[in-house]
């Protein structure tokens, strides 16, 4: 029978997955002709003995990895092992290991679905099934606290680590889940089924504890040992009234976990009529779930400890102090160290009312608590003479870890390239802010100004997550410099994507918005602000980055530049297309933001010029502190920076004089429709559809859209500050007949062809008119900086900045007060939050909107 891709395409993970070299092994060559090419599809390989070959597309870059750095290693590593990394349910804990012990929290809710089932919570939905959910408070370390409200009750989940007194390595766990009534008297109680789940990935037998079912002798759940942690055991404490009951599965197939759970329960109650798993478990069980039945007004502990060598008595002290009175305290003090950093580093109390200030928390809460792990492969477009026909033709990426934060637990619970530039602006900002490194239990002292670049201090600990997570990003890419925009890896993250979205396309780029990280890292070395321990991890850093980090711009300079010197687009727009209204250009981020209406070679986009002049500033300033050192520079970077701040050369190339604003170049038509027309299929069906028509001839010209894209040279600060040019960014950015609204700025302005446009027949419209975080704080920012240099309009720029500034705070705040959400745009006419819900990716900067934290260009 036909084999799985994966089966099919083994040879290639072991072969990525030797510690040898490229030029140490044997070679070899894949003949990709029609008939035997490399890809999902069953399709035969030619092996030749004497010349193997792998293809480049899914070859490793060659250098050593960041994430082996020294600094990411010791105290650091083991002090982040085990957290809340599974973004994807609503409670999941797991270790930043491939094979790791996974537990999580699954509970009834109480309505019914169409099978007429009991609904299972456990993979988080972006639906209206729960009332609001979300990270309270998140240290990104060892402390988080997590509300979720369902229907008439309030389920908290907290989450807390210790060392002390462990021998395991990343030291031991506690989960405490609080029940409690919402809206109703406490006399008033209903039952509540939870299901506490523990796998091994690794597939490692675990052993049931001997009084489940009674737990007044023992609170022991399960135990088992583990190379990485030792001997474990995981033990359940309450004072109030619980009924357990359990079921053990073999096979840690935790995608389809909720779905076992039901079919056990419906089984059982089909029986006895009551809902309970049936005590039962399948020979050599590597998953057990624990059903714990109680009521509202409970407090549930669940301790995990390892490294268990000695006596009972030392286990038993582990458990009393991680449970009962001894965790209250702890997480008390947690609450309130992370209460006290957050108002003492941001002296947001001084300047905010109460509701703004807790979705500040919230919003720095759910972005540290949005972080996760992840392993697996990605799915790659086979590199083919044409684009592949089906997203089941691919080829497999070697198998690689990714420690990022997400966008947003319910709809994108992975990682996104240029999402994460946006997320980390924001962590290293933060994090340094609010951490302690709990294993030392050091609190840090800083004033608001002091702690603007972590300058004082012991601090190392914070910025090395945000390095090791662009670290971890830049691992990723591959002999040619290229890193795939989406990380979907494992089987959790694609059960969570639909099927066509997750092959990526190696001609595909994404903006390279890490370099934002890096820039304002540089920036804060030049100004001072590290000693000097914390700058040489910085530089070190930067020192075994940079082959990496010039090999992906020489990717971009190379791949994706334009006909003209100093121009560039973004490839990868479909010009064959007869469904779209304007073709679609993902990998800009911008999605159906509209572009020339024909691509062509000839499209100059303005987006992706400044995002250049920023890549190419950035590896010139990391030359100028580092020093040539003889390494190979594929660029002359000073002279890359000079042509792409050019201000004439810019305005030769994008500026349109009659509407005062930058804009793509391309051939265009503005005649461009989508019609129903009968369309006859393959089959002989007639069916009607709506097809894109174009009445007008398409010319080369400036595409006449002003949206997010026009604003590139103002964010980028590529304007001089006494150019009218300025003033007349300023009159557009403030005008209410194009972007201006009273909730933000809108992507797509009111006088575009295209407004609100949808683009297919199904496809709503995205980037056409919504109001996006990402690129308010940018323009904000850029407001900001050109309020305070030296010019004509400086007073015209501040008054804009106030009042855009207190125009987004104050929506955010109303739309989080009114649904419990940070959301992922807001509507263009009345500032209602859409899209996915709990967005706290770059949504999340409203924290910094609300400080005024903004990063130097």
């Amino acid at each position: 029978g036909v084999k799985s891709p994966p089966a099919r395409l083994g040879f290639l993970r072991s072969f990525t997955n030797q510690k040898t070299t490229l030029h140490s092994v044997h070679r070899f060559q894949i003949y990709s002709d029609p008939q035997m090419m490399m890809t999902g599809a069953s399709h035969k390989i030619k092996i030749a003995p004497d010349e193997f070959q792998i293809p480049r597309v899914i070859t490793p870059f060659p250098a050593p990895k960041l994430s082996h750095l020294p600094m990411f290693q010791g105290d650091h590593k083991e002090s982040l092992y085990w957290g809340t990394y599974r973004p994807q349910v609503y409670f999941g804990v797991r270790a930043r290991t491939p094979q790791s012990l996974v537990a999580g929290l699954m509970w009834l809710g109480d309505e019914k679905d169409d099978g007429k089932q009991h609904v299972m919570r456990h993979f988080c939905e972006n639906s209206q099934d729960l009332k609001s959910f979300g990270w309270r408070e998140h240290n990104g370390i060892d402390f988080g606290r997590q509300e979720l409200l369902d229907q008439d009750m309030i389920l908290e989940t907290s989450f807390l680590k210790s060392k002390e007194g462990s021998l395991g390595y990343g030291g031991d766990w506690s989960v405490r889940i609080n029940l409690i009534n919402k809206g109703l008297n406490d006399e008033v109680k209903r039952t509540v089924h939870l299901f506490f789940y523990l796998a091994d990935e690794g597939g490692n037998v675990l052993k049931l504890g001997k009084n489940v079912l009674d737990l007044k002798e023992s609170s022991l759940l399960a135990s088992g040992s583990r190379a990485d942690v030792g001997k474990w055991q995981m033990h359940l404490k309450s004072e109030a009234h619980v009924e357990t009951h359990y079921c053990g599965f073999k096979t840690p197939d935790i995608v389809n976990l909720s779905d076992a759970v039901k079919k056990n329960l419906a089984v059982q109650e089909n029986k006895s009529g009551r809902l309970q798993l049936s005590d039962t478990s399948e020979d050599s069980s590597s998953i057990y779930v624990f059903q714990i039945s109680t009521t509202t007004q409970s407090t549930i502990d669940i301790a995990f400890v390892s490294g268990i060598r000695g006596e009972s008595f030392d286990v038993e002290q582990r458990i009393m102090s991680l449970t009962g009175s001894p965790l209250s305290s702890l997480l008390e003090e947690k609450h309130i160290a992370f209460d006290a950093k957050f108002k003492e580093c941001f002296h947001l109390s001084e300047k905010l009312d109460s509701e703004t200030l807790m979705v500040g928390k919230a919003a720095i809460g759910n972005m540290l608590g949005g972080i996760g792990y992840f392993y697996g492969q990605s799915k790659i477009q086979a590199p083919t003479s044409t684009q592949a026909k089906s997203e089941d033709e691919f080829l497999l990426y070697w198998p690689a870890e990714l420690y990022t934060a997400v966008p947003s637990r319910p709809v994108f619970p992975r990682g996104f390239l240029w999402d994460e530039g946006f997320h980390q602006l924001l962590v290293w900002l933060v994090v340094m802010l609010l951490m302690y490194r709990s294993f030392n239990r050091l609190n840090l002292i800083c004033s608001f100004k002091d702690c603007s670049y972590v300058g004082y201090g012991f601090r190392r600990w914070d910025f090395r997550i945000t390095l090791e997570i662009l670290g971890n990003w830049l691992d990723l890419m591959n002999i040619d410099g290229w890193i795939p925009r989406e990380q979907i890896l494992g089987d959790e993250a694609l059960s969570k994507i639909p099927k066509q979205y997750v092959v990526q396309i190696p001609s595909n780029g994404n903006p390279p918005t890490l370099l934002l990280v890096i820039r304002d890292l540089i920036n804060g070395i030049r100004a001072e602000k590290f000693n000097k321990e914390e700058r040489d991890e910085i530089l070190s850093f930067l020192d075994l980055a940079f082959v990496r980090l010039d090999a992906w711009f020489q990717w971009f300079n190379t791949s994706q530049k334009g006909k003209e010197m100093g121009s560039y687009y973004w490839h990868g727009r479909d010009s064959l297309t007869n469904r779209e209204l304007n073709p679609q250009s993902l990998s800009s981020g911008f999605d159906d933001y509209p572009r020339a209406s024909h691509p062509t070679e000839d499209e100059r986009h303005v987006d992706l010029r400044c995002w250049m002049y920023l890549a190419a500033d950035c590896m010139n300033s990391i030359i100028e502190f580092l020093g040539e050192k003889g390494r190979p520079v594929t660029v002359d970077y000073s002279s890359t920076v000079k042509l792409l701040s050019d201000f004439n050369l810019l305005n030769q190339m994008h500026y349109d004089h009659d509407l005062g604003a930058y804009l793509d170049f391309g051939n265009h038509t503005e005649d461009v429709l989508l019609v129903w027309k009968e369309v006859t299929g393959e089959d002989g069906r007639v069916s009607r559809e709506l097809v894109r028509e174009t009445f007008g001839k398409p010319e080369l010209r400036l595409v006449p859209h002003i949206g997010y894209v026009s604003f590139f040279p103002f964010m980028f600060r590529i304007i001089p500050p006494t150019s009218s040019i300025l003033e007349k960014h300023l009159d557009l950015i403030s005008n209410r007949s194009i972007v201006w609204s009273d909730y933000g700025l809108l992507s797509l302005g009111k006088t575009s062809s295209l407004y609100m446009k949808y683009n297919t027949e199904h496809e709503a419209p995205y980037w056409r008119g919504a109001i996006w975080m990402n690129m308010n704080y940018m323009i904000l920012s850029s407001l900001h900086h050109y309020s305070i240099v030296d010019g004509p309009y400086m007073d015209k720029a501040r008054t804009i900045y106030e009042e855009l500034r207190s125009n987004l705070i104050r929506n955010v705040v109303r739309n989080y007060d009114e649904t419990g959400y940070i959301w992922e745009h807001y509507d263009q006419t009345k500032g209602t939050g859409e899209g996915g819900r709990v967005f706290t990716g770059w949504s999340a900067l409203i924290l910094l909107i609300m400080s005024e934290e903004y990063p130097l260009f």
